[in-house]
């Protein structure tokens, strides 16, 4: 697989996050952290998700963009736009009810200048399960397939904090 890449720019008052190769959970955190920064971007008026280059994308990076797409949706209210191409990613996009929460195009982003690589946030295992555990609340939340399909999943991980919590 390609290895993942997040890029980053802010220009005109438009922020654009580019994602490329086969993005998964180890990049939570960074994408958690970019959810952050939008919430501290007082002139924000619109959002680009450009996916044109990933390959994978699995259900944690999903719900973490699912978070930025609510958080748009409700700060400035309308959807973030997701460019997206490959099949699979605009399948899941699909199967996940991602369509009233973004507007999809295949159409390329504006020409806006240099992204910039952002790190890899690193995180150890209980940040990591809690970062999880939140990307997966959020996509239960976009509707009820998504609840019957991660439901599971999440209990598991409650019950696997649970554990941990007596284990020290």
């Amino acid at each position: 697989m390609t290895e993942a890449r997040i890029q980053a720019a802010y220009v005109d008052h438009v922020f654009i996050l580019k994602l490329a190769g086969d993005v998964r959970l180890t990049l939570c955190a960074t994408l958690d952290q970019q959810v952050s920064a939008l919430a501290r971007l007082t002139d924000l008026e619109d959002v680009i998700i450009d996916l044109r280059d990933v390959v994978n994308l699995d259900s944690t990076s999903l719900g973490f963009l699912a978070k930025i797409a609510l958080a748009i949706k409700a700060r400035l209210n309308r959807q973030p736009v997701v460019i997206a191409s490959h099949p699979d990613v605009l399948r899941m996009f699909e199967v996940m009810g991602f369509g009233q929460y973004v507007t999809l195009s295949e159409a390329p982003p504006p020409n806006v200048g240099p992204l910039y690589d952002l790190p890899v946030v690193k995180v150890d295992e209980e940040g990591l399960r809690e970062r999880i555990l939140d990307a997966h609340r959020t996509l239960m939340d976009m509707n009820d397939r998504n609840r019957d399909e991660f439901q599971p999943l999440v209990d598991l991980l409650e019950l696997q904090r649970f554990d941990a919590g007596y284990s020290r």
